[in-house]
């Protein structure tokens, strides 16, 4: 998260009629979705005008909008006459958005990202019916929109911030844990992102390969804490508490050294909407195992930066990490393919730039409902 926050809307927004495009940010809460905005405005920020409507987790200096603000700005077109373009990523967001275009007459596009990975309800159906442009993240996601995404533009990574480690040895031993290497699993502590998968795959594993230590980071919210005791329960009935490593929820500043520390990093959920975490431990330098939920099977070559496995599929899981576990020279060119890959295929800047593109377009076509 930002280390300072923009708590009050800017008036130079409204006074500058140059903003071209104005961004979602409806949810008070920082969430994936939030830190997803974020990293990529700093560098669409070089590319259009962009104002933020909703002043929730901003760096300073950031222009925001009210939602008055906002109909006042959009009530006439760009000087040069395009249509001003609203990006949202929250169904709220949308209905923000038609609400200033059906209600107060605003003269402005509808873009709308959908990464969800499910049927959608009808509601959600209807906003993509009403937007003007929608955007999916991935195969999976974009065969839930009917008739399928205008474009997909998958998330980027920041290589500033996950870089590979110069020594992954030293790098472990610095984190403290016991054990030479890490194979770890990052996201909240729940059936849905495949933590029971994780250790029920390890469980048998962790006697053949002593010098592997598991860590598990990650929020468990109170609603979970069974799921976490029962899973330590199995894990202390083997014998293996101290080669579990439940750390719980780190700042995301500690993040990325713990990627980079990892000799094998997996995401095993059963559902997902993008998944982050895969991207980032490859810009890490570290081999990878991800199920074929989120985005994961568009990213991901198998065999090649790491390997793919079906959903809830513990003996799957359990087959390719043994496999992963018994070879360290593997694991390190899978990190030094995915690392390449990102580079060439997933960056901050790539995203930017193909969002930007697609928004621009969006201005050049005919008016709308």
């Amino acid at each position: 998260m930002p280390a300072e926050t923009h708590d009050s809307p800017s008036k130079s927004a409204i006074e500058q009629n140059d903003v071209e495009l104005i961004l979602g940010n409806s949810n008070p809460r920082f969430s994936g979705v939030t830190s997803t905005m974020l990293q990529v405005l700093r560098h669409q920020k070089t590319m259009m005008s962009v104002a933020v409507m909703g002043p929730h987790h901003l760096p300073e200096g950031t222009r925001t909008l009210t939602f008055l603000q906002a109909a006042k700005l959009c009530r006439t077109p760009l000087p040069d006459g395009r249509p001003r373009v609203f990006h949202a990523r929250r169904n709220n967001e949308v209905l923000q958005a038609l609400a200033l275009k059906k209600i107060f007459g605003a003269k402005i596009k509808i873009a709308f990202t959908s990464t969800a990975q499910r049927q959608h309800s009808w509601i959600t159906r209807w906003l993509i019916r009403e937007s003007d442009g929608v955007i999916s993240t991935g195969s999976a996601a974009n065969s839930y929109i009917e008739g399928g995404a205008d474009v997909i533009i998958p998330h980027g990574i920041d290589l500033a911030t996950y870089q590979p480690a110069n020594n992954r040895a030293q790098a472990w031993e610095e984190l403290g844990y016991p054990g030479k290497y890490g194979i770890g699993i990052f996201g909240r502590v729940r059936r849905q992102k495949g933590v029971d998968v994780f250790v029920h795959a390890l469980l048998p594993l962790m006697e053949k390969h002593p010098d592997f230590t598991a860590i598990v980071c990650g929020e468990t919210t109170p609603d979970q804490q069974a799921f976490e005791d029962e899973l330590k329960k199995e894990i202390a009935s083997a014998g293996l508490t101290d080669r579990f490593l439940f750390i719980g929820k780190q700042d995301f500043s500690e993040l990325p050294k713990l990627f980079r520390a990892m000799s094998i990093v997996t995401a095993l959920s059963r559902n997902e909407g993008f998944g982050l975490t895969i991207l980032e431990a490859m810009a890490s330098g570290t081999a990878v195992l991800a199920s074929e939920a989120g985005a994961w099977k568009d990213v991901v070559r198998d065999g090649q930066d790491g390997y793919i496995v079906p959903c809830d599929d513990v003996p799957s899981t359990q087959r390719k990490l043994d496999e992963m576990m018994s070879d360290l020279n593997m694991l390190e060119r899978m990190g030094t393919s995915g690392r390449k890959h990102i580079e060439e295929n997933f960056t901050l800047e790539r995203e930017a730039k193909a969002l930007c593109d697609f928004l621009k377009s969006l201005q050049e076509c005919p008016p709308s409902h």
